[in-house]
């Protein structure tokens, strides 16, 4: 039974992280290209859900076609939130562009309440309620569903990155943008195309969160354990973020069941950031960030 209750944690643990991770990875995909940090990307994931609810349930689209519908529609809107909002800003000091980020989220989330509402809804379940058994435990089809396509990601991503010529662009741009100019690489393209890459990602997490849990404009709330799995990870490692995540989502489901009833409740609301203290105390730089060293 306790080998059972384990298994069950463990699975939704990594279901919560694979969220985790999608959502740092959108991060990390921006980070790298733009070095701008984008506080608005939980806010994107809840957006993208709430479009794919409203195709399902408005316009009656299967789930599948109305997913992709939402994936175009979430790109074509970050791009257009890129060149308008964030691109006007370059050159101008982080702290400037971190706010807008931030003033970002806030009208998307603004805006997402006005349009369908403050109360909780349910998204329509695109997987059978009857559980998996897995060793004795019953699992959440959703969860092993989530798990398998953030591991599917992670290896597109791979691929992406390591073969394709706009992933070897936006690696180019990355390590240095100046760099990259001077070889001909369209950088105001590489920049809108990470933008729309980590929309598309944020979109997967937003479904994917929605059909085992529910939406609300605060959903996106959810989307902030993606910064201890971050620091984690490392702020440039995609790797880094998708572990980190993983990471987290089990560590603090576990600490929930297991340390609760000795330290009392919240204890995994705050699991997530004692790891992120531990680590940043040996590895400031995340389990697998550059370390960056500066001669003087």
């Amino acid at each position: 039974m306790a080998l059972q209750i384990l298994l069950q944690l463990i699975v939704t643990g990594l279901a919560w992280g694979s969220v985790y991770a999608l959502i740092a990875l959108g991060f990390v995909l921006i980070f790298k290209a733009t070095d701008i940090f984008n506080f608005a990307q939980p806010e994107l994931m809840m957006l993208g859900a709430y479009l794919s609810f409203t195709l399902i349930t408005a316009l009656k689209l299967p789930f599948l076609p109305a997913f992709l519908v939402t994936l175009v529609l979430m790109t074509v809107i970050s791009s257009l939130l890129e060149m308008m909002v964030i691109r006007p800003l370059v050159g101008e000091p982080v702290l400037a562009v971190i706010m807008v980020t931030l003033g970002l989220a806030n009208v998307i989330r603004g805006m997402t309440g006005l349009i369908w509402g403050y109360e909780e809804l349910q998204f329509p379940k695109p997987f059978s309620a009857q559980p998996i058994m897995l060793f004795g435990a019953a699992i959440n089809q959703a969860e092993i569903f989530t798990i398998l396509a953030t591991a599917l990601l992670l290896v597109v991503f791979f691929i992406f990155f390591k073969y394709s010529r706009a992933g070897l662009s936006m690696r180019a741009t990355a390590e240095d943008t100046s760099t990259a100019f001077l070889m001909g690489i369209n950088v105001k393209r590489v920049f809108t195309a990470s933008w729309a890459i980590a929309s598309v990602v944020a979109t997967i997490a937003g479904v994917l969160l929605a059909t085992f849990t529910y939406l609300e404009p605060i959903m996106g709330h959810a989307g902030l354990k993606a910064l201890p799995a971050l620091i984690l990870g490392g702020m440039d490692s995609v790797v880094g973020a998708i572990l980190g995540g993983l990471i987290i989502g089990v560590a603090e489901n576990l600490a929930g069941f297991y340390l609760e009833q000795y330290l009392g409740g919240g204890i995994n609301e705050i699991t997530a950031y004692v790891i992120v203290l531990i680590v940043m105390m040996v590895r400031p730089y995340g389990l697998f960030g550059t370390k960056e060293i500066e001669r003087v």
